[in-house]
């Protein structure tokens, strides 16, 4: 049986890790190199570092970040923010990033999914995304797709823009909730699930981790593959090794670190 990954998120903004809640109120909360490793070297089985104004800045991500990530760990990771074109994606691949992940720019150019996964294979693509709970009938999941950090509402459904993009060729989904997002509540169960029982790829749980009862909740009742994990760690009020000691007692399979 595989396992179920533990996957850290770093938002950087001006070269800091930051956290806020429903994508507003950001604190900084430190370098993001020392928190890599300090992750890498505490049992996560990867990393995601999300650079968060870059899109709405129209900047490039901080390749140099990138660069200096990959030398310092051992793990694999993701990096999201500010890649608009195949040649910012062969950039963070040369940089030493395994994993692109695209959000707000996969919506405006659905086939730059497509495009990334024949140049440097589907396992390469992440599509990131941002639904938020909407009574818009256009979205019979319940879920609408928004982009640009939360400013924008698309029109789009969550599970119909999950299963285009499976289809052009994401090689995962990151479904992060923005109703869940920093409050520590817990996953939002529902469209996670409506995802991952909807597409063929691995589906990532992100946004509302308050505790580890969360992601045995998570894993156990939706189906996914992955769950990212933020606040309850950045704050130190738990470990990465406690949160799969939890699972582990609950009898979902993970990679134990000695």
């Amino acid at each position: 049986m595989l396992t179920k990954r533990i996957i850290p998120c770093l938002d950087v903004r001006n070269g800091r890790v930051t956290k806020g809640v429903k994508f507003k109120n950001n604190v900084d909360l430190g370098d993001p190199v020392e928190m890599a490793v300090e992750y890498s070297d505490g049992g996560a089985d990867e990393l995601v570092f999300y650079d968060i104004t870059a899109s709405a800045e129209h900047r490039p991500i901080d390749i140099g970040m990138v660069r200096a990530v990959a030398k310092a760990i051992r793990i694999p990771f993701a990096v999201g923010g500010g890649i608009a074109t195949i040649g910012d994606m062969e950039r963070v691949i040369l940089a030493g990033a395994e994993k692109i992940s695209v959000n707000s720019l996969a919506v405006r150019n659905p086939g730059i999914i497509a495009e990334g996964a024949k140049v440097f294979g589907r396992q390469c693509i992440v599509l990131g995304m941002d639904p938020v709970r909407s009574s818009n009938p256009a979205c019979p999941s319940g879920f609408e797709i928004t982009t640009r950090g939360f400013r924008e509402f698309t029109g789009m459904d969550a599970v119909e823009w999950a299963q285009r993009a499976a289809e052009l060729g994401a090689g995962e989904i990151v479904v992060n909730s923005v109703d869940a997002d920093g409050t520590r509540a817990g996953f939002e169960l529902e469209i996670t699930g409506k995802i991952a029982q909807a597409v063929g790829v691995p589906v990532v749980a992100s946004g509302g981790a308050g505790r580890p009862e969360h992601f045995v909740e998570v894993f156990g009742k939706t189906g996914c593959d992955a769950a990212i994990v933020a606040g309850m760690i950045h704050s130190k009020e738990w470990t990465i090794s406690q949160i799969k000691e939890v699972m582990s007692g609950a009898g979902i399979p993970v990679r134990m670190s000695y």
